[in-house]
């Protein structure tokens, strides 16, 4: 009788340990955004390397509208890490309702500040728009509804003194389908937030004449943080000759408060220590550096990131 009470302690104490393993076990969603972007291939790499470096996690990478779904996925819990544009990082954090956030979004924290998105404006060369006022009366796409872009480009009109109502069609599309409406005649112009060498805009410079439409320097200077002025370099894309100025906006990681400290370190430590693997996934990662990881961070860093930062010597 002893010998099966025994046995069957030692069944019910394997069933708890299996369990508390299972529970120790790591999730990690990573939320990034349509699959002709920037967001998505980064993402894909990042999901690589946390499922290989983190000893116990199991990764997925979800592909999404971008910067405004991720962070109210992020505030229910419902990713571990997310990419995200820092002007819709900074409205989630102070719940600007116009931007797509009634409330405050509480739960958001900070891993890291990345590379920069570069606001591209591309239109056929038979639209004959050659500059930013040439976009009256065309047609132009200015990204996914309340998505990070359409709130950049937004952002850019009102700095120019102009408006939607100025132009002549609006469209509200991903980058891949406004793509595929200037390669049918349907669409004039696109603008796309992303890093340089943009997947959907390396197609269309592929498959017809385009020209990059030149955002003014002094937009920055209106706009003010987390605007930057920018250049888009000649070459960037096919038949582009010349350097182009833009603007730019700093990309961030975040997490969530309900992330656990050893994680959030770990996705913190992986990410810098595996940047060259990173940059196999696509070249804006070689923009990503350790030393400008807290620049202009607009939500507190999870402690677990901020453990790291002081082990590197950025925190005191």
């Amino acid at each position: 009788m002893n010998r099966i009470i025994a046995a069957a302690g030692g069944a019910f104490a394997l069933a708890i340990s299996l369990t508390g393993a299972a529970k120790a076990q790591d999730f990690i969603n990573v939320l990034t955004g349509g699959t002709s972007g920037v967001y998505y291939p980064l993402g894909a790499g990042l999901a690589n390397i946390y499922g290989e470096k983190i000893e116990g996690v199991r990764t997925q990478v979800q592909s999404t509208k971008a910067s405004v779904e991720n962070m109210n996925l992020i505030q229910e819990g419902r990713g571990e890490i997310a990419f995200a544009l820092g002007d819709t990082v900074a409205a989630a954090w102070a719940g600007v309702e116009e931007a797509g956030f009634p409330a405050k979004l509480d739960q958001l924290r900070g891993i890291a500040a990345i590379y920069p998105n570069y606001i591209q404006i591309v239109a056929s060369k038979d639209s004959g728009i050659t500059d930013f006022a040439g976009l009256k009366g065309a047609s132009l796409s200015v990204g996914a509804p309340a998505s990070g872009t359409e709130l950049n480009a937004r952002a850019i009109f009102g700095a120019m003194d102009m408006s939607y109502d100025d132009l002549g069609k609006t469209e509200y599309l991903p980058f891949a389908e406004s793509v595929e409406l200037i390669k049918n005649r349907q669409l004039d112009a696109t603008l796309q937030s992303a890093g340089l060498g943009v997947a959907s805009i390396r197609d269309l410079a592929s498959s017809l004449p385009i020209t990059m439409v030149a955002v003014p320097a002094e937009v920055a200077e209106k706009l003010g943080a987390p605007y930057i002025a920018a250049t888009i370099p000649a070459g960037t894309y096919d038949g582009q000759d010349a350097d182009v100025p833009t603007v730019a906006v700093s990309n961030y990681l975040v997490t969530s408060a309900g992330v656990s400290d050893d994680l959030a370190y770990a996705m913190t430590k992986e990410l810098f220590e595996n940047l060259d693997t990173l940059a196999a996934s696509h070249q804006a990662a070689t923009l990503i550096k350790l030393e400008n990881a807290l620049d202009g961070m607009p939500i507190p860093l999870h402690p677990g990131a901020e453990r790291y930062y002081r082990e590197q010597g950025l925190l005191k």
